[in-house]
Order: structure tokens, then sequence, then C-alpha cells
């Protein structure tokens, strides 16, 4: 994902990247890429802030990282339903802390209410059928937005992994 969004983004990262993070092998893996790539010369040292976004009912990292540590706990009775959130404890939690914090980063939890509301909007206005978990995304990027943890004017990628058919039940 990390060579693709640089190939994308012609060679110049974008200014923060919202993922939705379950075990978070994507959000580690991107950063992995960008590093690799300024090593080959590829791309300039600039990283995107790295943003994690985790299901209310289930949000180790942003726990975690509010509490200044370096791996997460597990959390215990995770409720949600975006199974692809529901990870109570990541196995590699401290990579994810580590690449956040490294990106000058955030971690956000969003309600289920809030997620399938999002969905219902990306729907609307995008005519998309969004997963929870890109609309957890969503959500939580208008969230940053309007809290001042984001800038409005940078360039923002938002991830949806997945589509809402898996959810139709």
């Amino acid at each position: 994902m990390g060579y693709e969004l640089a190939e994308d983004f012609s060679w110049e990262l974008p200014d923060a990247i919202l993922y939705p993070t379950g075990g978070g092998t994507g959000l580690i893996g991107m950063w992995k890429a960008f590093e690799e790539m300024e090593a080959l010369g590829w791309i300039g040292g600039k990283r995107p802030r790295m943003i994690s976004v985790q299901a209310a009912g289930c949000a180790p990292i942003p726990k975690a990282l509010a509490e200044g540590k370096t791996a997460s706990e597990k959390w215990e009775n995770a409720q949600t339903y975006a199974s692809g959130l529901r990870v109570p404890k990541a196995f590699a939690d401290f990579l994810i802390l580590r690449d956040i914090r490294a990106s000058h980063g955030d971690a956000i939890a969003v309600t289920d209410d809030v997620m399938r509301r999002a969905a219902d909007e990306i729907g609307s206005l995008e005519g998309l059928f969004v997963c929870p978990e890109g609309a957890a995304v969503w959500a939580a990027a208008k969230n940053l937005v309007a809290t001042g943890r984001l800038e409005p004017r940078s360039r923002i990628v938002l991830f949806n992994t997945g589509t809402g058919f898996k959810y139709l039940s």
C-alpha cells in the first residue's frame, strides 16, 4: 500500500493517512515502505502523520497512546460490529505505537453508531457502500478536523478496507 500510495501521489506523500487499525499490519507496512523508498532515493524524508482508527468498543491503541505506553493492554470484552476492528491485542502493537509517535500521528476511537451514520453519509454523498471500518475512518477524519487535530486543507488519505456487503446481516 505504501508503494502504491507514493506512486499515486507522484512520489510526494500525503500529509496524513487515516487507517482502520485492527492488527495494524497495513499501518506498519506503509511506514516500512516509506523508509525503504527514502533509502532508495525515490522520496524525501517527509512522512505523513499516521493516524490509527479503532472502534470505541475495542480501542487498545488510542488508550495506550493516550497513556504514553509503548504497548497496549488486551481490551477486555471487545465489542463492535466492525469485525476488522475487533482485535483486543494486536500482535505488533508496539510497532503501531512506535510508528504513530514517529510520525507525530494520532489514534482515535469511533462508536458503532457513529460508524453506521458515517457509512450512510458516504453512501448518500459518494454512492459507495463502505465497510464499517472505512466509515470509522471518515467519522474520525471529521472529528479530528472539527477538534483542530487535523488540518482540513492538508492532503489526507482515508483507507476503506472492505465493502459493506460483508455486513448485510
